[in-house]
């Protein structure tokens, strides 16, 4: 996976404004706070809230 890391650094969550965590698998960046997954889709990250994914404690459900 191939994430800038400056664009990586300024990502914040969408929906409570917490850091991210980059994931391998799935491919995405994770909340912590919110156990939230944005998928990463040919290496562009998807920062909507409606396309986030439930992700707690390192996997995704």
């Amino acid at each position: 996976m191939s994430l800038d890391p400056f664009l990586q650094s300024i990502l914040v969550c969408p929906k409570c404004k917490g850091d991210l965590a980059l994931v391998d698998q799935p491919e995405g960046l994770s909340c912590p706070a919110c156990q939230l997954l944005y998928p990463i889709r040919e290496d562009i990250p998807v920062m909507l809230v409606e396309e986030a994914l439930p992700y707690i404690s390192g996997s995704a459900h």
